[in-house]
């Protein structure tokens, strides 16, 4: 689980929010020794009710802890249960060595008279001052998901560390662009067995060069200059050459997406992505402002109601208020969405404008438009299968790596998934910038020939947002 070197196996001793957040947690560790004090597994039984992710992580945490208790006895229990190899897919819960102990007697320790009373936070850090007690020859790490316990816990001298596992990176500063720019001697370097050639109305290069290495299929190339070049990675040959296609501006007038032009270079290689039928899969990332729904929607309904690529534009987003809830709202799912799809619904009345008609003909397009759009809830999303659709999951940083996987999964035949989002902002409790499921799947379908990232950097909204989003 945690990278760093360690001279001999630990105990860790979890708290509830890191099974909660991970039931697989369990297998992690390798070979470090695992502890469950009695009020984890309580605090387990309480949630374990329900529909939620929440409910469905705890029960499937309760049936591995099953799975390895079963057979064993007091005795066994007591030592210690090896943490067993169960017939997983994933080659990284394999081989763990360590083993599992449940608290089966009581351990308590004194705790400062301002912690006292009968709060599971507090339960655990006794428990885990007894075992350091118990057990000064072995380090006793605490593990979890909250930053008030383990700023609690390490007041008191207990070693507490976050979960790490789940990190995708070290730093969000390393997270994939899609965009690599070229150095001013580019083509001085890499001229040697240049060879260029069109097909299909569209410009071809193999590259052989020292950057050609560093590349990614589907990652956007740009050099600025007397000579600007912009270009998008197709893929590489056996002898490690980069055949790269020049992309279409998207901010020329004559190169319009249902209305609207790219106002600057990472919206154009965006609307690349977008609008190319062999990509299947889009993440775009940035600030209030960037374009990331207006560019998305544009794009839909242009291959929807246009070309005809898609039967109907999906909409989708994680439903965390940014202040206190409002309680439940009435009606069908879509009109329970609606409250939530304020920024779609801002983007239709651009799209949608029409130049010089009436009331009439705007309320007829916005009907037109609005038929073919579907706003669904994630709650339902679960064992669905969607058939030629636009899947578009909005504030997709709010979304954990298991939940994301739930969703892009759920892409049937000639379906299309773009993920929006800014990491920037994340509303969810134990999510950050290097654990969300956002940046999780940046980093998994880096190099896929059929997916596609940008990371959009200008805001376009006005020099009012702009200024704000800069001093604020």
């Amino acid at each position: 689980m945690i990278h760093r070197e360690r001279p001999r196996p630990c105990l860790f001793v979890l708290d509830t929010n890191v099974l909660i957040h991970d039931p697989t947690a369990l297998f992690r560790f390798h070979e470090h020794d695992i502890y469950l004090p009695m009020v984890v597994l309580e605090e387990l039984d309480g949630i374990k009710k329900g529909s939620s992710e929440i409910a469905r992580n705890v029960r499937q945490a309760s049936r591995f802890l099953a799975d390895l208790m079963a057979d064993a006895d007091v005795a066994e229990i007591e030592a210690g249960l090896p943490i067993t190899t169960l017939p997983f897919q994933d080659a990284h819960l394999r081989g763990c060595t360590g083993r599992l102990y449940f608290q089966t007697r009581t351990l308590d320790a004194p705790l400062p008279q301002m912690l006292a009373g009968a709060k599971a936070d507090n339960a655990i850090l006794a428990v885990t001052l007894a075992l350091m007690q118990q057990m000064p020859e072995r380090q006793v790490v605490l593990v979890s998901k909250d930053i008030n316990l383990r700023i609690k816990a390490t007041a008191l001298g207990i070693r507490a560390e976050d979960y790490e596992n789940d990190q995708v990176l070290e730093d969000a500063d390393l997270l994939y662009t899609g965009v690599a720019a070229l150095p001013e001697d580019f083509w001085s370097t890499h001229s040697k067995d240049l060879h260029a050639w069109q097909e299909e109305g569209r410009s071809f290069y193999r590259i052989h060069g020292p950057l050609t290495s560093t590349w990614q299929v589907n990652q956007f190339l740009y050099l600025d200059g007397h000579a600007p070049f912009e270009g998008i990675v197709r893929g590489f040959d056996p002898d490690g050459a980069a055949v790269v296609e020049t992309v279409i501006n998207y901010t020329l007038p004559k190169n319009t997406v249902w209305g609207i032009n790219a106002r600057n270079r990472e919206q154009s290689f965006a609307l690349n992505l977008l609008m190319n039928p062999e990509i299947d899969f889009v993440t775009l990332l940035g600030q209030a402002g960037t374009g990331k729904t207006l560019l998305t929607l544009a794009a839909a309904l242009a291959q929807t109601l246009e070309k005809n690529l898609f039967s109907e534009i999906i909409m989708t987003r994680v439903t965390v208020p940014v202040g206190e809830d409002i309680g439940f709202l009435p009606g069908t799912e879509e009109e329970k969405m609606t409250p939530w799809m304020g920024a779609l619904m801002d983007n239709l009345e651009v799209l949608t404008r029409t130049e010089g008609g009436g009331s009439w003909e705007r309320q007829a397009t916005q009907d037109l438009v609005r038929a073919r759009i579907k706003i669904r809830s994630l709650n339902f999303m679960r064992g669905r299968t969607f058939q030629n659709k636009f899947l578009i999951i909005d504030e997709a940083q709010n979304l954990t790596s298991k939940q994301m996987k739930t969703l892009i999964t759920r892409a049937g035949p000639g379906t299309k998934v773009v993920c929006l989002g800014n990491i920037a902002q994340i509303d969810t409790p134990y999510l950050t910038e290097t654990t969300s499921g956002l940046t999780y799947v940046v980093d998994r379908f880096k190099g896929w020939p059929h997916g596609g990232h940008i990371t959009l950097l200008r805001s376009e909204r006005s020099r009012l947002a702009e200024f704000a989003s800069e001093r604020l």
